[in-house]
């Protein structure tokens, strides 16, 4: 460990490893470093041992759920967008030959009490149960509107200017009831609450046309996920970055962030060992997240946190047509909260747990001091649970950009059912570190049927 490098990683969670394997493959050499024997940081999928073990360590998985090795529960659940900004990195850096993936079969909305689809063509929209007959011709207007804009050709406007005019005001354009305005902003656009309707429209209406092409790439939803769970995705990174020099060192407990007189990043100490190099960027579990500063530089600091709760099940969702892998949303004004209720289901066709197992993750911000409850809605759309594994965590957010003392910082995992926000953090902290953007080229990503 003496030797010195441009770039220390700390924690192999996917933001981090995204950014090793992009650092690496700039010619950067780069020591990657975690304190646990596996990979995946937060973003791990665990098989059964591991998640008894994280969850109830004085208990052994029960017999009846079957082989430890077919299972990789995740523990934060997203959903990859298929024309997102995910899929274009895994798609620039080629880490797409590492994996395979397979569609999630729905997409659905909960509303007055019952889940739909989320109706994401015309034809859909006019057979939704979502909305009443005046409502889907205002709707139809709505999307005809979306799909037809063009920046340079004012006719196709209809007197909306996206960055002056906010969301509210185009969705008051068309007449579109509060339900309807539920399913777009949540459903499609996939915002966590309704502050995004004061802002300016143009996001709004980016966000809308991305779900309906992702849509349209592969048919039955937007999303697409990793054969073996999202734990995959940060190994596939690790991969491209050793295959570009990158040096990994698991089961590697990290004691000190060493700095110079005027606070500036030098090293890395474990034990007695320390490594040089030119900047660090880590996790924030790795910059003092949860624990009390003792004089010294407070580092980061929580925002919020979310509730998640594991359910196994023995039987798909009630109302999703049995499908073997879905998305719930649960608009915020459905259930009386500020935050939407998400809820990801996957099951053995993804090679995450054993055959008739069906894994659905329920997860949301926490607005109270009982965050158990606040998933109850969520829950009760899952019919008998066999069993279920509820955590609380912290979202932690960097305090200082970094760079001024080359330590850089990523944000915790949040509440999004997606990983846009997750390539906001890499390309934010890329630019940080590189003072330039992240250049990605456009090309498509193969999809097993």
């Amino acid at each position: 460990m003496d030797e010195e490098y441009d770039v220390v990683v700390l924690g192999t969670g996917l933001t981090e490893c995204i950014l090793s394997g992009l650092l690496s493959v700039e010619g950067k050499k780069v020591l990657h470093m975690d304190r646990n024997d596996y990979y995946g940081g937060d973003s791990a999928s665990l098989n059964l041992t591991q998640l008894y073990r994280k969850f109830r360590p004085d208990q052994s998985p029960p017999a009846d759920l079957g082989r430890d090795r077919d299972y990789a529960v995740d523990l934060i659940p997203k959903f990859i967008i298929a024309s997102g900004e995910l899929t274009r990195i895994l798609v620039h850096t080629d880490v797409t030959r590492y994996l395979e993936f397979k569609q999630i079969a729905g997409s659905f909305v909960y509303r007055d009490g019952k889940i739909s689809k989320v109706p994401s063509t015309e034809m859909e929209a006019v057979k939704s149960p979502l909305m009443g007959l005046f409502e889907k011709r205002r709707a139809k207007k709505f999307f005809e509107f979306l799909q037809n804009w063009k920046d340079e050709d004012p006719g196709t406007h209809q007197g909306i200017d996206l960055d002056k005019h906010t969301m509210a005001q185009v969705y008051e354009k068309f007449g579109l009831e509060p339900g309807t305005q539920d399913f777009i902003g949540h459903a499609m656009a996939l915002y966590l609450d309704d502050d995004y309707k004061t802002k300016p429209a143009r996001p709004t209406y980016e966000r809308i046309v991305l779900y309906t092409s992702s849509m349209a790439r592969y048919g039955k939803s937007p999303y697409i996920y990793p054969l073996y769970g999202l734990g995959e995705l940060p190994q596939a990174f690790a991969r491209l970055s050793a295959i570009y020099g990158g040096t990994y060192m698991l089961d590697k407990p990290i004691d000190e962030i060493v700095t110079d007189a005027d606070g500036k990043f030098i090293g890395v100490r474990s034990g007695n060992e320390t490594v040089k190099a030119k900047q660090v960027v880590g996790d924030p579990s790795y910059f003092g997240a949860g624990k009390s500063s003792e004089g010294g530089k407070v580092r980061v600091v929580e925002e919020g946190k979310v509730v998640r709760a594991i359910c196994f099940l023995k039987h798909p969702i009630p109302g999703t047509d049995d499908a073997d892998s879905a998305q719930i949303i649960i608009p915020q004004n459905q259930v009386g909260r500020r935050n939407d209720i998400y809820i990801a289901m996957v099951s053995s066709t993804h090679n995450v747990c054993a055959k008739d197992v069906y894994v659905a993750i329920v997860s949301t911000i926490v607005e109270t001091d009982r965050p158990e409850q606040e998933i109850a809605p969520g829950l009760q759309l899952l019919g008998p649970i066999y069993d279920k594994f509820v955590s609380v965590s912290s979202i932690y957010t960097p305090t200082s950009t970094g760079e001024s003392d080359q330590i850089f910082i990523t944000r915790s995992y949040d509440a999004t059912s997606h990983f846009e926000t997750v390539v906001d953090d890499v390309r934010n902290v890329w630019k940080r570190m590189m003072g330039k953007d992240l250049e990605l080229k456009k090309r498509e990503v193969e999809v097993e049927a």
